[in-house]
């Protein structure tokens, strides 16, 4: 089953549009050592980056791992960030923050500490193969999707059509249970 926790950054929304340029959403993933506590820390750290300006982070989506699924199950959340850097200083500055959190990953799919992607940049299209904007799974990704749809974004803001996709997605987990420190409600 499907679970958003809520966490003292995660919801998070500020409503101070700064002069930064480039709107982006970043996927953040980890289901090894406490990971909840490292959502936050990384909150703070991306808090005190000049580069950065958080404007919204969602509630953080407990979920099963999909690929490999001798695992752990997954934590993931959406960032809605604002920065000047381009995509691929972008691309580079999410992977020096994955080292100085110690990422571990051990091949495709497997328990990872952290994971930081690129989900969308603007409403550019990039294929590389290295980078691919939007995130070529973004759709197929309860882990994304489900985080993404607790976001507050305005119509056409950074989407483009994908918010129709938001609005009509139709998971196999629709119900999900929320916890907010010791307190557990259903909706």
């Amino acid at each position: 089953m499907l679970k958003f926790y809520k966490k003292k950054f995660y919801p998070y929304r500020q409503n101070n549009f700064t002069g930064k340029k480039h709107f982006c959403i970043i996927g953040i993933g980890g289901n090894i050592g406490d990971t909840m506590r490292r959502f936050e820390k990384l909150f703070i750290f991306l808090k005190k980056d000049k580069d950065f300006k958080i404007l919204q982070t969602s509630p953080i989506l407990k979920n099963p791992p999909f690929g490999f699924l001798n695992q752990d199950d997954f934590y993931n959340a959406v960032l809605l960030l604002k920065t000047n850097l381009t995509p691929f200083q972008l691309l580079r500055k999410l992977q020096k923050i994955e080292q100085k959190f110690k990422r571990k990953r051990f091949f495709k799919n497997s328990p990872r500490t952290l994971d930081l992607d690129i989900i969308f940049y603007d409403k550019i299209s990039i294929i590389k193969h290295f980078l691919i904007i939007p995130h070529k799974d973004w759709k197929k990704r309860e882990s994304v999707v489900l985080p993404l749809k607790q976001l507050k974004l305005k119509r056409n803001f950074i989407l483009r059509d994908y918010d129709k996709k938001l609005k009509n997605y139709k998971g196999a987990h629709e119900t999900f249970i929320f916890h907010s420190r010791n307190t557990l409600r259903s909706t």
